[in-house]
């Protein structure tokens, strides 16, 4: 199973050349057809449903938009509890939404993340789509990783009997935090092409 998002380092992948399912964060369905989708923002739910390369997805969003479209469901819950910001349900990002799908799916083996890249690039957003419908312009400021950082590691660490495969490019800083998880293999994007 092969998780999606949507930062730079995925722009050489052909996605519809991926031979597994998939589960896509956000426009990625405006690129390849996708088995599952989490859009946890109401304009990118609003374009998913109904698009070409959904109707044959589930789509998952936050409980308090379920009743926009028929046929869309919740994001799983959370596995814990905590009294933080970035604890809390509405706080949690597609990405980490989409990691969480992919678990439920992927019978206790590995997952593929792809386009996960956390920081920005030369200063400014990194998302493939930037510019485009419901994103931001090119030169807006990156968006800071510190939650997602937060929150991969809680599902890294909760979920240990997974194998993480994080696919980024050369230029990855490794979160400090995640130096010691036993689950997780760093690869190099490029080799996923060979």
């Amino acid at each position: 199973m092969v998780i999606i998002g949507n930062g730079e380092s995925r722009k050489s992948i052909k996605l519809n050349s991926i031979q597994s399912e998939i589960v896509g964060c956000n426009a990625v369905f405006r690129d390849c057809i996708v088995d599952h989708l989490v859009c946890v923002d109401r304009r990118m739910l609003r374009e998913a449903v109904g698009h070409e390369n959904t109707k044959h997805a589930m789509i998952y969003t936050r409980a308090d938009w379920l009743d926009m479209y028929e046929g869309v469901f919740e994001v799983p819950k959370l596995f814990y509890e905590g009294k933080d910001r970035p604890d809390q349900p509405m706080h949690w990002g597609a990405g980490q939404y989409a990691l969480l799908v992919g678990i439920e799916n992927c019978n206790n083996e590995k997952l593929d993340i792809i386009g996960f890249d956390l920081y920005g690039k030369e200063g400014k957003v990194n998302n493939v789509y930037k510019g485009t419908l419901s994103y931001n312009d090119p030169d807006t400021d990156p968006v800071d990783p510190r939650y997602w950082i937060y929150q991969n590691k809680k599902i890294f660490d909760h979920f240990s009997n997974i194998k993480f495969n994080y696919w980024v490019d050369e230029n990855f800083k490794l979160p400090p935090s995640w130096k010691d998880t036993k689950n997780l293999k760093i690869k190099n994007v490029k080799k996923w092409l060979k």
